[in-house]
């Protein structure tokens, strides 16, 4: 495996919905402060989007209790609704490593059902690496939960 191989990162999840729905909550800010937190009991006070190429993206999370709070800022890099995201990702706080990365997210629809493929790609260390997949991680079991889980039967 080559160091750049090495350095990014491949989550999938699939979720019962169709693409569309999926994307949108990718995309539409109201949703994405119901889901997008890299923790369970964590909060997102803060999703701002201009979904559009050059367009920004601003994301806080927070822990219990409201602090610390984690913020991540970038440009959507390609937009193709409802299939392709990329965007380009600058981590802020005290761990801020000063480099961008990438985020590519794929969804890929089959009756009625969809796949993300999330690549985070351009992480500087295996730490940043694996800490980003916990929270890719919880934050697609977070859409799951928050948003497309059907509930108890």
């Amino acid at each position: 495996m080559s160091a750049s191989e090495a350095l990014e990162l491949r989550v999938e999840r699939t979720f019962d919905a169709p693409a569309e729905d999926v994307f949108d909550a990718w995309t539409n800010p109201e949703v994405m402060r119901r889901w997008l937190s890299a923790g369970q009991d964590w909060t997102t006070p803060v999703a701002e989007v201009d979904l559009r190429p050059g367009g920004r993206i601003r994301v806080s999370m927070a822990q219990p209790g409201g602090e610390p709070v984690n913020t991540f800022e970038g440009t959507y890099l390609e937009v193709q609704r409802p299939d392709h995201l990329a965007f380009a990702f600058d981590w802020l706080g005290d761990d801020a490593t000063g480099v961008t990365s990438t985020v590519t997210v794929e969804f890929h629809e089959r009756d009625g059902r969809t796949t993300v493929v999330l690549t985070h790609a351009g992480l500087q260390t295996k730490l940043s690496r694996d800490n980003h997949e916990d929270g890719w991680r919880a934050c697609l079991e977070n859409l799951e939960t928050r948003v497309f889980s059907t509930g108890p039967s």
